[in-house]
């Protein structure tokens, strides 16, 4: 270690030989990745070299041992945090073009259930209208139009038939696709 502080490139080179198998057998272990290790291990004599001159080190074997233990826990922790934002960007990408998709289906169902409910004949959009937006009752809806309550539910069935109609392929066409969102 003395010769190495003086900057002897043998000194290094043996220190080198004599030491990095194990410190790269305990990474690798570790790790299960030949790549990862060496790299952890290349690391480790790098900077072993760059800080030569500053380092007192009695014993060597212990040093490289622990030193490359906690490179090995350093690296699984950021590989893990990089591993969970992944998957966390993953999924929110996901959820993010899921509700997107939603949005963009509910304004076309919408857009069409207006243009369907236009396309009804007076009398049933009129019905249609007090029924289902104003919630009004059969009653209430017969005395305001001056019509029997029979022909309320006339119109009501009629409009529902006929809005079914104009609504089925558009349903044809989204209802699986909303289905398959979730």
């Amino acid at each position: 270690m003395e010769a190495l502080a003086l900057d002897n490139r043998g000194a290094f080179a043996e220190v080198y030989e004599r030491y990095w198998y194990r410190v790269f057998a305990l990474a690798y272990r570790k790790l299960k990745s030949r790549e990862t290790a060496e790299e952890l291990v290349q690391d480790l004599f790098a900077t072993l070299w760059h800080k030569r001159a500053q380092q007192t080190i009695t014993q060597l074997d212990h040093y490289l041992l622990v030193a490359i233990n906690h490179r090995v826990l350093g690296y699984i922790r950021a590989n893990r945090v990089r591993t969970h934002y992944a998957d966390y960007c993953r999924n929110l990408l996901v959820e993010t073009t899921h509700e997107t998709e939603e949005a963009l289906a509910a304004t076309d169902l919408s857009a069409a259930f207006q243009r369907g409910v236009a396309l009804l004949p007076e009398k049933s959009r009129e019905v249609f209208q007090l029924s289902r937006l104003e919630h009004k009752s059969v009653e209430e809806i017969a005395t305001r139009l001056d019509v029997t309550p029979k022909a309320v539910e006339y119109h009501l069935t009629k409009s529902l038939k006929l809005l079914r109609t104009y609504l089925r392929e558009f349903l044809v066409t989204v209802l699986p696709f909303l289905l398959f969102i979730h």
